[in-house]
């Protein structure tokens, strides 16, 4: 846990940004964003890593706005549980680049054969086919970039309606922790931290702010599981996984913020992953 960061206000300050004036972020944050990025820890072992590019307005590679000048890329392996570890380390910087003042989304749809030009990481899996969007489904051979995000400004002036409908008004938009719940839990039961971590969880960007999320506390409050339910698919986005990793990485810094030291087990259950917090 990196000291010295109001990690509350970066979870209430945080939006998905769809348009981005298209100058680069200042050298000054560039540098404060690559150390943070050498000095990330979370206590799980896992495979993801973090990639910075520059990017050009002038070739497509996010499928509805021009790219500003800096992105970052969360590559991992792509089983259940390394997917949403990237969900999960990848929000740590998502919320730094926050509190610096920068503009961020979460974006799995990006034009592979773009990031592979302006980002090489596929080494001999390029020689592989190349799907359009993304890196593909399901578990493929070697490392991938399972999303990547702007990093720069947001710009108000042109914005479609359609966007501004949704950064202001659908994706603001978050159900109490108490429709989370399960096993006949309750708000008023829970212990204030947990609580406290849990309103941080619900606050987790998610596709189409579908907020699927489901809570489970044990009777002795010492175990809190967060995952979705067994089954679940959204519509068009293929990765959940990265969803919930985001959601538990809320609550694992709220824990934090409490002083409550938690164990991490990520484990996949059913085809889904499930994150445990041993108190």
């Amino acid at each position: 846990m990196i000291k010295g960061i109001d990690w509350e206000a970066a979870v209430n300050a945080r939006r998905s940004t769809r348009a981005y004036e298209l100058r680069p972020v200042e050298e000054s944050k560039m540098t404060l964003l690559q150390s943070f990025i050498g000095n990330i820890q979370v206590p799980f072992e896992h495979t993801v890593s973090i990639r910075m590019f520059k990017a050009r307005p002038d070739r497509k590679l996010y499928t509805v706005f021009p790219a500003p000048p800096d992105g970052a890329a969360f590559l991992s392996d792509t089983d259940v549980c390394s997917v949403s570890a990237a969900g999960f380390v990848g929000e740590i910087l998502i919320l730094y680049a926050t509190s610096l003042g920068l503009a961020t989304c979460w974006y799995g749809h990006y034009t592979l054969a773009e990031l592979e030009r302006i980002m090489p990481h596929l080494g001999a899996n390029a020689a592989l086919p190349m799907p359009k969007w993304g890196y593909g489904k399901g578990v493929v051979q070697g490392q991938r970039a399972i999303c990547i995000t702007p990093v720069g400004y947001w710009q108000n002036e042109g914005v479609r309606l359609a966007d501004r409908v949704q950064t202001s008004f659908f994706s603001y938009r978050r159900k109490p922790v108490g429709a989370f719940l399960e096993e006949g839990i309750s708000e008023e039961s829970l212990p204030p931290e947990i609580l406290y971590a849990f309103d941080l969880a619900r606050k987790a960007p998610s596709a189409a702010n579908s907020q699927f999320w489901r809570f489970t506390v044990s009777s002795d409050f010492k175990t809190i599981s967060i995952a979705m339910p067994v089954g679940y698919k959204h519509i068009k986005w293929e990765h959940p996984n990265v969803d919930i990793g985001v959601c538990a990485c809320h609550f694992w810094l709220g824990m934090m913020m409490k002083n409550i030291d938690c164990n991490i087990l990520l484990n996949e259950e059913q085809g889904r992953s499930v994150w445990q917090f041993l108190v």
